[in-house]
């Protein structure tokens, strides 16, 4: 006989209720606070969902441009390209950002007007890996008088691995942290950085119950013994480390220490955390995305499953000790870091309220967690998946997968979907991939190239998700372009060809020391740089979490908008490939910008339907924000633009509002 479980009423303003008052331990509700933006995905959990409803359905299309601030921080005297990639943060009636160049800056939220910055200095000569930084974290010190100095601080972390800490009034170091207001990051690591570039931060720290929690950027397929991805807790207050706790297992007691097989895999470095970390203050937990152990496309010296890297790991914020982790990719070969910020949200499934971590992920998938055991609230199985036939190394078996939510973009690439604008284009790509191994998603790395669809770039990609608690809708970006990586013997090939070309969108080759092989990997384009993967090269997916069931999917940019005459390459839109992360708002609304045809854009969270674009200065491939500030309480949405690559230079904040003819009050 089957028993029907009756679950007690829930009414719907519990619901939105419990949906929305998701509550920190010193009884503040971050969703719920009035028009600020306090940290980079609006509050600690990252949901990046904000209250606002000045701004909604019915007049997002009579936004414009209000002001423009210039950090002035250019890139003529670095060796790349940088990224100006800072979500700001608004809190006390001011707004805050960090540059590229390790450069903290205050503005007035209504009229950008600088009231201060601080150069941290940060070196600019580097060869650095990912030149960018996503932004500042803030803490209030309660316990300090109300006009102390340093009461708000500001934390800055600069991309040759610093975390300074500045009085938010002033905008100068607060001496008692750390070194004269300076943490030094690549001190006391497990691995020693071999070189200046090989470790960076380009994240900015959680903030929980008294202190920061921060992982770092390590370029991570260079060598097997890369840096060590380390994350650390240092006390808010006074800089002092409170722990330290290591993705690779080096202490044989640790659980997952018999899933690194090999003389060498126990010396591994990598499996850092270099997106945002979430915290739950009441649950006395920080959430670790970290990514692939090094090198990323050769796996011989770290045999197994190497449990902790490609994870998202609950760590105790007390103590640095692992509660439960949940790993999405075993025995990374793919450089598929979980890259996407985890979003602390509560759902509602089968008439119960559950808090959750969502993680999308480069290989496409939505894992959606308890928050409390790490267990998938949705169905997840392991499926079979490709061997590898690369001597020496030994790809997993299986790999998880969703059983109820599809993947968000599409797996593998067989020849009957190999597009080109022309007969002449897809003859071109079909002559490119002939001869390669394709056998679908998580097909391994091999001699004479793979096929790799989601590509190094994803899938989800560090943009991240975000999520309307009212209409249980997530949404997340993603890419749906092939990528083809080759393993090349270290004899085979010529280093004049290796330094030829290093563009992503080229073949770029790199020496992972340690191993017998050179990678080389590229975006798989036809003749006329079109992908050889059908439109929509991007795309905007929404998701209905209380069914798992696909709510809508569109394209998300449009190349014609860079150069017209694309417009008459299909009939259906094109989409860009895209880096950067939605926003959503109680007023019905998506904002993301994140393509490189210089528009933000607003969609329809119920409908996906593209209700607004407004004109940038360049591409942003920044996360947007929004706030309400003023005696009047308007309402702003603002985004960084200038993220280097085919976005463009570019070092602009801008700000668009209302008008006043169009302004409704909440």
């Amino acid at each position: 006989m089957t028993t029907t479980h009756r679950h007690p009423a829930v009414t719907i303003a519990a619901l939105l209720s419990a949906a929305l008052s998701t509550t920190t331990a010193n009884g503040q509700s971050p969703a719920t606070r009035t028009g600020e933006w306090s940290a980079y995905g609006h509050d600690a959990f990252g949901s990046r969902f904000s209250p606002l409803t000045e701004i909604n359905r019915d007049n997002v299309a009579h936004l414009t441009v209000v002001w423009t601030y210039r950090t002035g921080d250019v890139d003529a005297v670095t060796k790349q390209a940088t990224k100006f990639e800072a979500t700001p943060l608004m809190v006390d009636s001011t707004l805050y950002l960090s540059t590229p160049f390790g450069r903290a800056i205050a503005l007035d939220p209504e009229t950008g007007r600088e009231r201060w910055s601080y150069d941290g200095r940060a070196d600019r000569g580097g060869d650095w890996g990912d030149f960018a930084s996503r932004g500042v974290s803030t803490w209030l010190d309660a316990k300090a008088p109300v006009r102390a100095p340093c009461r708000r601080r500001i934390y800055l972390g600069t991309i040759d691995a610093r975390i300074i800490a500045l009085d938010a009034r002033t905008g100068l170091p607060c001496r008692g942290f750390g070194d004269s207001g300076t943490v030094h990051l690549r001190s006391g690591l497990h691995n020693t950085p071999a070189f200046t570039e090989e470790y960076e931060l380009t994240s900015p720290p959680a903030v929980i119950n008294g202190m920061i929690v921060t992982g770092s950027a390590v370029a991570d397929n260079y060598r097997t013994g890369a840096a060590s991805g380390e994350v650390r807790a240092f006390d808010a207050r006074t800089g002092k480390l409170r722990w330290s706790w290591d993705p690779v297992p080096r202490d044989s007691t640790d659980s997952a220490w018999r899933s690194w097989r090999g003389a060498l895999a126990h010396s591994t470095g990598a499996a850092n955390a270099w997106s945002v970390i979430a915290a739950d203050s009441a649950r006395d937990l920080a959430f670790v995305p970290t990514g692939s152990a090094s090198p990323d496309y050769y796996g011989g010296e770290r045999l197994g499953d190497n449990r902790y890297a490609n994870s998202i790991v609950a760590l105790r914020a007390s103590t640095g000790k692992v509660v439960w982790h949940f790993q999405a990719v075993h025995h990374d070969l793919w450089d598929y870091d979980v890259a996407s910020p985890p979003a602390l949200v509560n759902i509602v499934k089968d008439g119960r309220i559950i808090a959750v971590v969502l993680q999308a992920t480069k290989s496409g998938q939505l894992f959606v967690l308890d928050r409390d055991s790490g267990k998938p609230v949705f169905p997840v199985e392991e499926r079979p998946v490709p061997a590898s036939t690369v001597y020496g190394e030994v790809a997993s078996r299986t790999q998880p997968f969703n059983t109820v939510i599809a993947s968000l973009s599409p797996e593998g690439l067989t020849n009957d979907q190999v597009w080109g604008p022309t007969p002449a284009d897809r003859d071109a790509c079909l002559e490119q991939i002939r001869g390669m191994r394709n056998d679908g998603i998580f097909t391994p790395p091999s001699l004479q190239g793979t096929v790799q669809r989601p590509s190094n770039v994803g899938g989800a990609h560090w943009g991240g998700v975000a999520y309307d608690p009212v209409r249980h809708i997530v949404v997340v970006p993603v890419n749906t372009v092939a990528a083809m990586v080759q393993l090349i013997p270290v004899d085979q090939l010529d280093h004049a060809e290796q330094m030829r070309n290093e563009s992503r969108l080229g073949d770029q080759y790199t020496r992972m020391h340690g191993t017998p092989y050179m990678m080389r990997r590229r975006i798989l384009t036809g003749p006329n740089k079109m992908p050889c993967t059908a439109p929509p090269f991007g795309k905007l997916v929404a998701i209905n979490l209380e069914t798992g069931a696909r709510a809508w999917e569109v394209p998300l940019g449009d190349p014609a908008n860079l150069k017209p005459e694309l417009a008459a390459l299909s009939k259906t839109p094109l989409g860009l490939p895209n880096l950067g992360g939605p926003i959503v708002t109680a007023g019905g609304l998506i904002f993301i910008a994140a393509t490189v045809d210089h528009l933000l854009r607003a969609f329809d969270i119920e409908t996906g339907k593209e209700l607004w674009k407004g004109p940038l200065p360049g591409g942003g491939r920044a996360t947007p924000m929004t706030y309400k500030v003023g005696p009047n309480g308007q309402q702003y949405v603002v985004v960084s633009v200038g993220g280097g690559d085919d976005w463009g230079k570019g070092d602009y904040v801008v700000a668009f509002a209302l008008d006043s003819a169009r302004r409704t009050h909440q």
